[in-house]
């Protein structure tokens, strides 16, 4: 069985530069590719030699938003799988599968129905209380039982918190058309018609997750030795925990609250990152960031084309690209009781 693709120290970076090339193409392609396509030439020509016509107007104000949004979400949804999987030891762990971006969405929904919510920061706290109730309830339902936490019983328990929040987000959409207007597309997950402003309002708080998951990937590679090994080793695996699990909160959050619930891209990625490069967290969290951005980039293009001139939320291209994956993982046994 091949561990692992790149094993040597310069293959890995070899690897990076060429996930930063289709991170830059798919940026591109993304700015480019549409209803009506562009040229690169075109998109130069916005920001340098502005002309206020509607070609110019779009690549500003629509795609290049559009771009930078996808590239962002899928970053922080690949890391956040990947920090939810080393700390469970579950192949299967995902922040969709998990009941966070449930809990996230129901929480923006019932603030948005109750309260007439409707600003960034209102859904941005509202997600992360949301999130944080969510995976709270999943881990204390899944510890429970005398043989403690096991993949199989935080699986089971996500899935039954996704069901008990997307029912809650459903009855309340259907006792109020108004909410359920302004939601619906959202719901899905996507990435279209969002302002750069509502990324520069939630970017700094996903890039400080990024550089403290990194930071905190050294002691993750040892939680992952064994909790009575990490403790033995002078580890306060307590703190490790909660700090990782804040980190998982909070980027599930920002980008819930951006691009609504899009599942699957923290599942696919992790495992992708370590058939590259190995288990080495420092380098997986990386991978799985660079993969993340890239898979939700080239899903957005591809969802333009397949109903155009309409679209397919990109939350249903995760969702196609992903379920086989989760499938596959399920038949192989990785996960267990």
């Amino acid at each position: 069985m091949i561990k692992n693709l790149l094993g040597s120290t310069p293959l890995k970076l070899g690897g990076l530069f060429v996930c930063l090339v289709l991170l830059l193409a798919g940026l591109i392609g993304s700015v480019i590719f549409g209803v009506v396509d562009t040229s690169w030439h075109v998109a130069i020509d916005a920001y340098t030699q502005f002309d206020g016509s509607n070609e110019h107007i779009v690549i500003r104000e629509v795609r290049v938003p559009r771009a930078l949004i996808a590239g962002a979400v899928g970053a922080s949804l690949a890391i956040a799988g990947a920090l939810l999987q080393a700390m469970t030891r579950n192949p299967l762990a995902d922040v969709g599968i998990f009941g966070i971006n449930a809990g996230a969405s129901f929480a923006i929904v019932f603030g948005a129905a109750v309260f007439a919510m409707n600003s960034l920061g209102e859904f941005t706290t509202l997600s992360f209380i949301g999130a944080a109730l969510s995976g709270v309830l999943v881990y204390f339902l899944g510890a429970l039982g005398r043989e403690g936490i096991t993949p199989l019983k935080l699986t089971l328990a996500g899935a039954a918190v996704t069901a008990m929040f997307s029912s809650f987000t459903h009855a309340i959409l259907v006792t109020n058309e108004q909410a359920l207007n302004d939601v619906l597309f959202w719901l899905a997950g996507s990435v279209a018609g969002r302002k750069l402003e509502m990324l520069t309002g939630v970017f700094p708080y996903m890039l400080l997750a990024w550089i403290v998951a990194f930071l905190m990937a050294r002691p993750i590679n040892t939680f992952m030795m064994g909790e009575d090994v990490a403790k033995g080793l002078g580890q306060r695996t307590v703190l490790v925990k909660a700090l990782a699990g804040l980190l998982i909160v909070l980027l599930s959050a920002c980008s819930v609250a951006v691009s609504g619930p899009i599942g699957f891209i923290g599942l696919v990625t992790p495992h992708l990152a370590r058939y590259l490069i190995g288990s080495d967290t420092r380098w997986v969290l990386v991978y799985s960031g660079f993969l993340g951005a890239i898979l939700l980039l080239f899903a957005d293009i591809l969802g333009r084309f397949i109903a155009m001139p309409g679209e397919v939320p990109i939350g249903v291209m995760t969702a196609l690209m992903g379920a086989p994956f989760f499938i596959y993982v399920v038949r192989k046994g990785l996960v267990r009781a």
